[in-house]
């Protein structure tokens, strides 16, 4: 299957979603990938891992990109190119990229704006680790299902921190906690102390067939 769906954060914001269907060689043949890409992709042995490394790049193409238009820094954060520098139109803004890939999905978000996503399938797993990265008195009161599902939210808020910030040493428990929300809300903020700094950002998240998405704003 192609191109799954976009979901609008914001104006200036948007995340795209590939559900993987595709046997890795139909991906292979219709991407275009730089020799850097491909020498990454012959390092990896799982064929998971590389089909969504792959629909990654079909999304890039998809949304007028290119794998040559993502490059990664020295800590492995993604970045765009910044094209808005031969634009005529001085007033646009360079674009920000983050990535995520969970199973049979694969997601980017681009924005203006500094960003961090995640994408998690539910699962009872993440609900039993809770007590490790976060506050459970947050999970009171809730179904056993919804547990799943907010338990999910909040490691992919943290998660989504982490790829936004991308300094060494963050902790999930000890550094990033999240304000009380309600899963009908779809949103929330949540609260950054590392090195004697706090910070604030909001987040966003969704479903995504039996995933969950989180998109984390600066």
């Amino acid at each position: 299957m192609p191109f799954f769906k976009e979901i609008n954060i914001n104006e200036d914001t948007t995340a795209y979603f590939w559900k993987i269907s595709e046997a890795i060689e139909w991906l292979f043949e219709n991407v275009q990938l730089n020799d850097k890409s491909i020498s990454r992709l012959e390092t990896m042995s799982s064929i998971e891992h590389k089909k969504g490394f792959l629909a990654v790049r079909m999304l890039l193409q998809h949304v007028g990109f290119t794998d040559s238009d993502l490059l990664y820094d020295a800590f492995g954060k993604p970045h765009l190119k910044d094209k808005s520098k031969k634009a005529k139109d001085k007033s646009i803004l360079p674009q920000h990229i983050s990535i995520s890939h969970s199973h049979e999905f694969s997601c980017i978000c681009i924005s203006n704006q500094s960003i961090g996503i995640d994408l998690e399938k539910r699962k009872e797993k993440t609900l039993k680790i809770a007590p490790r990265f976060m506050d459970v008195s947050h999970l009171e009161y809730l179904s056993e299902s919804d547990k799943i599902v907010k338990a999910t939210v909040i490691w992919g808020v943290k998660e989504s921190v982490f790829k936004l910030k991308n300094e060494k040493g963050i902790s999930f428990p000890n550094h990033i906690s999240e304000s009380p929300f309600q899963l009908e809300d779809k949103k929330g903020t949540v609260q950054l102390h590392f090195n004697e700094v706090k910070e604030e950002f909001n987040f966003q998240f969704d479903f995504v067939d039996d995933y969950v998405f989180v998109c984390v704003l600066q």
